[in-house]
């Protein structure tokens, strides 16, 4: 079983920045943000693998702007989000995988707010 706990998010205005993070109970295979608007379904921001390489990937919109990094040492999960657009506005979600791989496990979630 793996806990995850999200912190960081709050209000910006566009153009701002603001960095999430997610302290998990443990490491799993890896760890990723997702985010779901209202009246939308929850979406992939961007994942990292925990192993020998940290490979990451990002979802389209938020390459460049965001970034992902994991702190083995502390057990935190963050991203760093610049250049905030009001499309970014969501709440956002960090999870982990399972032993399938599958995001098994997740967070409660943290609202961004993004207005001009």
């Amino acid at each position: 079983q793996v806990q995850l706990e999200e912190s960081g998010g709050g209000s910006v205005q566009i153009g701002g920045s603001l960095r999430l993070s997610c302290t998990t109970t443990r490491t799993t295979n890896s760890l990723g943000w997702f985010r779901q608007a209202p009246g939308k379904e929850r979406e992939p921001v961007a994942n990292i693998y925990t192993g020998y390489n940290g490979r990451q990937h990002y979802a389209a919109s938020v390459k460049g702007r965001f970034t992902i990094s994991y702190d083995n040492a502390k057990n935190t999960l963050y991203l760093q989000m610049n250049t905030l657009k009001a499309e970014d506005a969501a709440v956002y979600y960090c999870a982990a995988t399972g032993v399938t791989g599958s995001w098994d496990y997740w967070g409660q979630g943290t609202q961004v707010t993004v207005s001009s």
